[in-house]
């Protein structure tokens, strides 16, 4: 059956000579979640993955994507589509492709809205023996897409201090004072979770992340926040009015941009900043491409901020084990299913204080779903659980008081040996990377290898990083910092300092087969120092049992089974009173002594 939507695309690239339109997943701001309006990629090709890139030339169609998404992209994507796994020997990227179907002169088209400063910076580079011409002022997609979703603003709201820990003016001052290192006259800034953080405010525009559609344009002496109308209220510009910053419509940021003085150095982060922003700045306009100075200080949570964390991750955990303890009793006696399993989670969290809501979609995924690591159930798919196997639950809240991720695999009935031996090592990957003793100055990267080890052993691997940052009610996916051993970026190097979350989180995915995952939420402290310099390590914060019938301590270090049965004696320490008396009793024995 011919895909009409790319049959459409295709005249219209004829019509204006374009030999090749491309198509990310994102929207204005390199947003990881996106509203409808800006699944460009899902309208074309069907695949609903978060990360995906598409190019369209007149004869071919070809969708690229990273291990975490090969199962589910085979599934989903219209069969005109050729797929390009990210990573495997011999597939291009998406510039080789581009730079062997190009002709010399040809041209490339764009949304230049949504297509990063730093991605066509690389692309002119790699295809300058070309003469490529770079098309970017229309939306082409849009003109196909008759019944599009609308961009809908929700209102915005303000976060108090007792959250914060830091007015927007006490933030404002701290940007400032990098830019004044930096010899920036101006700031320009398109990262949702940055504003969010910067002006505490947060809002409801992105799916399942608290943010507002918003740019900022910060100098030594005033400060600009581009909200869109329907999200302001009178206590934001009361708020922003406090902080000195004037509050201006949503698209007014091109002309704003454009009103910078010639000459100025303008200090921006080209991975989030779009094409179309900086195209707008004037000629003689220096750009500073360096990491928003918001990105590492809001990594490093502040004192408030860590003490509500801690608090949260309390109210989470009495959520996973209620669910724990009712999947437990529930399991082949009642009709449970993928969808009807992560409702019921997701009730035991909406009884929590300050519960807002998910925050990400919830991944239960049962038998060979849970080897797609980032698998979503829907009606098509939906399947019950049968009392064998796992059931990997990877699941989270935004609360008042923070964000919390947690993925735990659960027993349903009878498991294989081998289950059990990669269940236990994947356990032993999170508890022995946790336990880490290091000095300061250390990158996620160099620590990454003591989770992937008794993976390693195996002669297994998980296509995907250990690990990475978790916001403050912001992205639950938040940098610089990350636990991946193949540095890729060059913030992939920051390093890690105390009051930085960090997830711990390896993996065993058996395509078709089933897959298993054990997270945990990690806080970076200082420990001793010496004449060797500081040394930090982490903390848990996330309280939950892992399911010790799948823990087979045969294949355990004395060392291993001693962090097992420290981590559950701490669980069970900071639940019970939490808990009403028959869910302190089950979870006493969910945390027992194992030797």
């Amino acid at each position: 059956m011919m895909n009409k939507a790319l049959n459409d695309l295709r005249k219209l690239m004829q019509e204006r000579g374009m030999d090749a339109y491309l198509v990310p997943a994102c929207d204005f701001h390199q947003s990881e979640y996106f509203i409808p309006h800006f699944e460009c990629t899902r309208f074309l090709s069907g695949f609903t993955g978060e990360s995906c890139t598409l190019v369209i030339t007149r004869e071919e169609a070809m969708l690229w994507t990273d291990g975490r998404y090969y199962v589910q992209a085979e599934a989903q994507m219209d069969p005109e589509f050729t797929l390009c796994r990210l990573g495997v020997k011999g597939v291009p990227t998406v510039i080789q492709y581009l730079s062997d179907q190009l002709p010399e002169g040809g041209k490339l088209g764009f949304d230049g809205r949504l297509i990063s400063t730093k991605m066509i910076k690389e692309y002119r580079e790699k295809l300058s023996g070309k003469n490529v011409c770079f098309c970017y002022d229309e939306d082409l997609v849009g003109l196909i897409w008759p019944d599009r979703p609308p961009i809908a603003p929700a209102p915005a709201w303000l976060l108090g201090t007792e959250y914060t820990g830091k007015t927007a003016a006490e933030k404002l001052s701290d940007v400032r004072a990098a830019m004044k290192k930096q010899k920036a006259d101006a700031h320009i800034i398109a990262s949702l979770d940055d504003i969010a953080w910067l002006f505490n405010i947060r809002g409801g525009d992105i799916p399942i992340t608290p943010v507002a559609f918003a740019y900022a344009v910060i100098t030594q002496d005033s400060s600009a926040i581009f909200l869109n109308d329907e999200a302001v209220n009178d206590d934001i510009r009361k708020a922003m009015d406090n902080c000195g910053t004037v509050i201006r419509p949503y698209d007014a940021i091109l002309d704003s941009a454009a009103a910078i003085p010639a000459g100025s150095r303008v200090l921006l982060d080209e991975r989030t900043v779009s094409m179309a922003v900086t195209s707008a700045l004037p000629e003689g306009c220096t750009v500073i491409d360096a990491l928003n100075p918001s990105t590492i200080m809001k990594a490093v949570k502040n004192p408030v901020e860590i003490e509500n964390n801690r608090k949260t991750h309390i109210k989470d955990g009495v959520a996973m084990v209620r669910f724990m303890k009712w999947l437990e009793e529930h399991i082949g006696k009642v009709e449970i299913t993928e969808i009807s399993a992560s409702d019921v989670l997701e009730g035991f969290r909406r009884e929590q204080d300050g519960f807002l809501a998910l925050s990400f979609d919830t991944i239960s995924a049962h038998g060979p779903h849970g080897a797609m690591m980032h698998y979503m159930a829907t009606p098509e798919t939906n399947v019950r659980l049968d009392p064998k196997g796992f059931l990997l639950v990877d699941s989270g809240g935004h609360y008042m008081a923070g964000t919390t991720d947690i993925t735990r695999t659960f027993v349903l009935g009878e498991i294989t040996q081998e289950m059990k031996q990669y269940f236990t090592a994947v356990v032993r990957g999170m508890l022995n990377l946790a336990s880490a003793k290091f000095l300061a100055g250390c990158p996620g990267y160099t620590l990454d290898i003591l989770a992937r080890q008794p993976m390693w052993d195996l002669g297994i691997d998980y296509r995907c990083g250990t690990g990475h940052g978790v916001g403050y009610l912001l992205n639950v996916h938040e940098g610089p910092h990350s636990f991946y051993f193949k540095p890729r970026r060059p913030y992939d190097s920051t390093e890690l300092e105390p009051g930085m979350v960090i997830t711990d989180e390896p993996g065993i995915y058996l395509d078709y087969r089933y897959g298993i995952r054990t997270e945990n939420e990690l806080l970076v402290v200082a420990d001793e120092a010496n004449k060797y310099g500081q040394f930090l390590k982490f903390e848990h914060i996330t309280y939950c049992p892992i399911d010790l019938r799948a823990i087979d301590t045969s294949y355990m270090s004395a060392k291993e089974i001693r962090l097992l049965n420290d981590y559950h004696k701490l669980v069970y320490e900071t639940l019970k009173d939490h808990l009403r008396p028959e869910e302190a009793a089950w979870l006493k024995h969910a945390t027992r002594e194992v030797k």
